[in-house]
């Protein structure tokens, strides 16, 4: 027999649903099978048509509570009755559960909820953007329930609705995905068990909670709702009331339910539903009391109506009626066995049929004596089977022997420490009765405390764990309240990364676009003598317009994610200002180049660096610390690794630097004009340079002066400058900024790089020249072809490591790299600077253009990604040690070549010297010859 259903979905047909015909028992009873399939049809239908499963039902949150109005200046507490409308998230209060029109209306979609210890017990607040609802349930644990029902359907509700404008963007809309039904694992709050007495559609059928007056729980402010109320109740039980008395009343035919309160609840779920339906619903009523009588006449039990008519007491018809479900209960599982005992002997008959089958269709009698031996190995091969499990069973009964015996022992040990404690204990009541003793001495009663002081203690310390028990709740409470705001700020965090990543990528791709109208513009001023006059005049004015666009004011007229701005973090120019109309065109469509490339590689390439980057401790060297600076050191992190690289080096003497500092101020140092010269020169492009009252001005002066005391040998030569200044933007101490270039010039350049004859810098490009023609030997044999002397450019890139050649960000991940390898890293550098262009130089037939190119090429390359895989992946890669024998073989030759210069040089002297002044007088200048 099943049970009515729980929750209210249509209004009639839970009653009638009360009953189902057990098609077991109604073929034990006789039942023919027309009425069997008669009967099931039937119940089928209702259950489609009238009635939905109990299980696919669901509660609805209603019940009485107090809100708190205003009657004047007066705030008084009213009964209203309180129901939560799914389809619009709103919890909508009656004076009644009869009523059919509401007072007002509480919009949840939106609302938060508190419960403040310092209120009464069952006190909550609803607070909405526009007023806050204070509301007294009867018990803390029916307050408990409305708040958590209430959060819990409130996110379902919102989980529902579409909270974010979704676009067409495949990039915005996949985080979107998954997210909206997304199971709360967590409970912050326990589930609190549903107060029937005071929630739900059992509380509707117990009359209102009755007021002081009878005023009072009349709502002023909605007199003609109240009036609409009235008059509904007043004909509304005329006509469910009339002939029967009950609108839930049924034919004498019914069968009384199992459980009185459910099949209340349902009477009053069916009442709900009544209100909340149409008229039409109403009129379904009778024709559905004769479906229900009809299953009743012709359910499977014969004889039953009329005992039951006979039997007027319900308590009678219910034991009838679960003694015959005993009965046929009983009768089924009995049937069920005899069932089971057939089938195994059904099998074991059926095998037996099988093999004495096999034996007599057997022709010979040697296919039977084969069959009687193969039975014969069965029997055998089960023989050994059950030896072997009845000597598992032994090796068992021994284990469990042990085990049993070890059991004894635990118990007995169990047992010894139960006396112990036992004796413990009676020893600590001993002692307590002995204090309580000297407690109650009347020599100490000025010392105790005295009964009244006790409990007011005690009464007090029962105060502070009521207000621990309330807070604890509240806690609970907001616990899972931030826990979904949490959420919430998840959601929205992830949908604003997607759309920053498609506004760098939209962004990214503006910048390409703007990159290749300004290299049309540049095309188009190369043609524009073979171009009309009007056409000439108008690309001009383009590329003005072009070279005079401000990138500020453009930031500022719409929403720029990373505009390009005048310098980096270092200082350098983005966009260099150059004389040449033309180069500064290059120079913009350069800076724009480069950012389209920082901004499509930042979330592949940029982010995940950053993040190997965030997860390395202490610095040590290793293969996977050399992958990572070579691929180029973040600018968070960029000083920190530097410091440690020039301290593996250099061993910092204490106060050797403000030594130096006050020797320089004693004594002139004789490069100091040298110095001077050169300090106006250095790093134009960067802002901390390019004006002489800049402030690291005078720090570069102090750190080239300490290095010329330092290293007397070299002194200063030019391009000490420029690496100086690097180490300073970098490092920002100056002292950490002369230790750099110590390092450079000391470890990591050879012997005599920066001397007077720069012997060592000679032999670098000889070197440079080998490397060029094995790697990249097409390119070498077009230099030889027009003549290109490649080291009257690529000198400049080994004495100061490609200072002023690259842009800042590709000079700066090429210094990471060479600080820590070396200088094979600026031959590496070097031969991927001329393979990356190697195309376009092959392309220039012409010794003049291609010098032209060659002057700024470096400018020209903008993926930093791209040169550093040709650098260190791409060109085979050629060891230290190969580097040294060829310095070594090509100082031997220059200093061969040197020397017999030298002695050229000595003869040519001393061939003049002989020739006496008198011819020397002879000589006339040409600027003699004019006058």
């Amino acid at each position: 027999m099943k049970k009515g259903p729980e929750g209210g979905d249509c209004p009639l047909a839970s009653p009638g649903n009360l009953v189902r015909s057990n098609p077991d028992n109604n073929g034990s009873k006789g039942a023919s099978a027309k009425e069997k399939h008669m009967l099931s049809s039937s119940g089928e239908l209702e259950n489609v048509q009238l009635k939905p499963s109990r299980e696919t039902s669901r509660k609805k949150l209603c019940g009485y509570l107090n809100k708190l109005g205003i009657k004047g200046p007066i705030k008084t507490w009213k009964s209203r009755w309180f129901f939560y409308d799914e389809n619009k998230c709103r919890l909508l209060y009656y004076r009644t559960a009869q009523d059919i029109n509401p007072l007002g209306s509480i919009d949840l979609s939106s609302a938060s909820f508190d419960c403040k210890v310092e209120n009464e017990e069952g006190v909550f607040e609803i607070r909405t953007p526009s007023r806050v609802f204070t509301l007294k349930a009867i018990s803390k644990q029916a307050m408990m329930y409305w708040l958590q029902q209430l959060q819990m359907r409130r996110w379902e509700f919102c989980n529902t609705q579409s909270r974010f404008p979704v676009g067409s963007s495949q990039l915005v809309n996949e985080p979107l995905a998954g997210r909206t039904n997304v199971v709360d694992s967590e409970d912050f709050l326990p589930p609190v068990k549903t107060p029937t007495e005071a929630v739900g559609l059992k509380a509707a059928s117990l009359p209102a909670p009755q007021t002081s007056t009878a005023l009072q729980n009349i709502s002023l402010k909605h007199p003609w709702t109240e009036l609409q109320n009235t008059v509904y109740n007043i004909c509304g039980s005329k006509q469910l009331w009339g002939n029967s008395g009950n609108v839930f009343s049924f034919s004498e035919f019914q069968e009384p339910p199992e459980n009185p309160d459910e099949e209340q609840e349902a009477e009053v779920e069916a009442g709900c539903a009544v209100k909340e339906g149409t008229m039409e619903d109403r009129r379904m009523e009778p024709g559905m009391k004769w479906v229900r009588k009809a299953r009743w006449m012709n359910s499977g039990f014969p004889g039953l109506p009329e005992e039951l008519s006979r039997e007027r007491n319900p308590v009678d018809k219910m034991s009838v009626l679960q003694q015959q479900i005993l009965t046929l209960t009983e009768e089924v599982k009995s049937q069920k066995e005899l069932v089971k005992l057939l089938h195994k002997a059904l099998e074991a008959a059926q095998q037996e049929k099988r093999v004495s089958s096999m034996y007599l269709t057997a022709a010979e009698d040697k296919d039977r004596l084969e069959l009687v031996r193969h039975k014969v190995r069965q029997i055998a091969d089960l023989t050994s089977r059950l030896e072997t499990l009845e000597q598992e069973k032994k090796e068992l009964e021994q284990i469990l022997t042990l085990r049993d015996s070890h059991i004894q022992e635990l118990k007995e040990h169990v047992q010894l420490l139960m006396e112990k404690n036992h004796a413990k204990q009676e020893v600590i009541m001993v002692l307590t009765e002995q204090m309580a003793r000297e407690l109650s001495d009347p020599l100490q009663e000025a010392n105790t405390i005295t009964a009244e002081t006790l409990y007011k203690q005690q009464e007090e310390i029962d105060h502070l764990k009521d207000d621990i028990d309330a807070y604890k709740t509240q806690n609970q409470f907001l616990n899972s309240e931030i826990h979904q705001v949490t959420r919430l700020w998840t959601s929205v965090a992830e949908n604003e990364k997607a759309l920053l990543m498609k506004c760098a990528c939209l962004q990214a791709r503006n910048c390409q676009m703007e990159s290749k109208y300004l290299t049309v513009l540049r095309k188009l001023q190369e043609a524009v003598p073979g171009l009309p006059s009007s056409h000439a005049e108008l690309v001009r004015s383009l590329i003005q317009e072009a070279l005079q666009w401000d990138v500020k004011e453009e930031a500022e007229e719409g929403f720029n994610l990373n505009p390009v701005s005048e310098y980096d973090e270092y200082g350098f120019m983005t966009v260099p200002d150059y004389e040449v109309e033309d180069w500064k065109l290059l120079a913009k469509i350069q800076a724009l180049e480069i950012k389209s490339n920082n901004l499509r590689s930042q979330e592949l390439v940029e982010k995940p660096l950053r993040d190997r980057w965030n997860s390395v401790g202490e610095l040590t060297p290793s293969a996977e610390l050399k992958n990572l600076i070579r691929s180029g050191i973040p600018v968070e992190h960029r000083q920190r690794v530097w410091r440690w690289i020039v301290s593996r080096h250099c061993s910092h003497l204490p106060d050797h630097y403000q030594r130096l500092l006050r020797q320089s101020k004693s004594t002139e140092q004789p490069a100091c004009r040298q110095i001077e010269l050169d300090l106006p020169r250095t790093l134009t492009n960067n802002k901390h340079f390019s004006s002489p009252t800049s402030q690291l001005i005078p720090k570069l002066r102090r750190v080239l002066l300490a290095f010329s005391w330092h290293n007397p040998a070299i002194g200063y030569c030019q391009g000490l400058n420029r690496l100086a200044a690097v180490a300073l933007l970098v490092l920002e101490d100056e002292e950490s900024a002369f230790w750099c270039l110590v390092h450079i010039v000391e470890n990591l350049m050879p012997a005599d790089y920066y001397s007077d004859t720069l012997i060592t810098s000679q032999v670098d490009q000889r070197v440079f020249k080998d490397f060029l023609s094995e790697k990249l030997p097409r390119l070498m044999a077009h230099f030889e072809q027009y003549r290109i002397d490649v080291s009257l450019i690529t000198f400049n890139w080994f004495l100061v490591a490609f200072v002023d050649s690259l842009v800042s960000d590709i000079l700066l991940r090429v210094w990471d790299a060479f600080l820590y390898e070396g200088t094979k890293v600026i031959f590496r550098y070097a031969l991927a600077i001329f393979k990356y262009n190697e195309e376009e130089i092959l392309r220039i037939h012409d010794s003049v253009e291609i010098y032209q190119y060659l002057r700024f090429f470096t400018r020209m390359i903008m993926d930093g990604r791209k040169l550093m895989n040709i650098a260190f992946n791409d060109l085979n890669p050629f060891p230290m040690k190969l580097l040294r024998n060829r310095r070594s073989l090509h100082r031997e030759e220059l200093e061969a070549e040197l020397c017999e210069l030298e002695q050229i040089k000595a003869a040519y002297v001393k061939e003049r010297a002989e020739q006496g002044p008198q011819e020397l007088k002879e000589v006339v200048s040409e600027e003699e010859e004019e006058i």
